[in-house]
């Protein structure tokens, strides 16, 4: 489990076939020295991941064919940026919300403009997601835990403030690009009572 808070970055060096599926290879130092050892969980742009191998500065992960199809994994290359952040352990602080991990769905970015100190990012609503998507309730781009702004036909806009667009890769997307979504747990429980 997860809190959608990212604390490191990471860079892609491999993302290569693999017994039906891919092996993906991150660089991220700083996660390591944070403790990473095989058969960890760690979210890779909000998909958890098990660590298959861990080197002084490589992570390594198997991406079955599930993955691949609800996530952006697939498709990431060589010197691409992701967002890495370790699981949680019993007694860490809980300042985003929580996040498993199971991606739900890919989604488009619509558009993204500036609003004060912060930028709005538009974001095409997945198919079968829109009773989860409400305004003020959560939802994790990418694996960044975000409020929900506004929810209209078709779409929904998040409020992305200065510290998620400098250190995540939401700051870099770009209308026409793909994020990972996932619903808060607790909105698909709900609607599923």
């Amino acid at each position: 489990m997860f809190s959608g808070l990212i604390e490191h970055r990471g860079t892609v060096v491999a993302n290569d076939e693999h017994h039906g599926g891919r092996r993906l290879v991150v660089v991220a130092p700083e996660a390591i020295r944070d403790g990473v050892q095989p058969l960890d969980s760690i979210a890779i742009n909000g998909v958890c991941l098990t660590v298959v191998s861990a080197g002084k500065e490589r992570i390594a992960f198997d991406l079955v064919p599930e993955t691949l199809a609800r996530s952006t994994l697939g498709t990431l290359a060589e010197g691409d940026h992701v967002n890495v952040e370790l699981s949680l352990r019993l007694g860490d602080r809980l300042g985003g919300h929580l996040v498993y991990g199971h991606v739900d769905a890919t989604a488009e970015v619509l558009q993204r403009r500036q609003e004060g100190p912060g930028e709005r990012l538009a974001v095409v609503v997945p198919d079968g997601l829109k009773r989860y998507l409400v305004e003020k309730g959560y939802v994790a781009l990418d694996g960044v835990s975000v409020t929900i702004a506004g929810v209209s036909d078709g779409r929904f806009e998040v409020a992305l403030v200065p510290e998620t667009i400098a250190h995540t890769t939401l700051g870099r997307r770009r209308p026409g690009e793909r994020v990972n979504v996932e619903i808060d747990p607790i909105a698909r429980y709900a609607a599923g009572m």
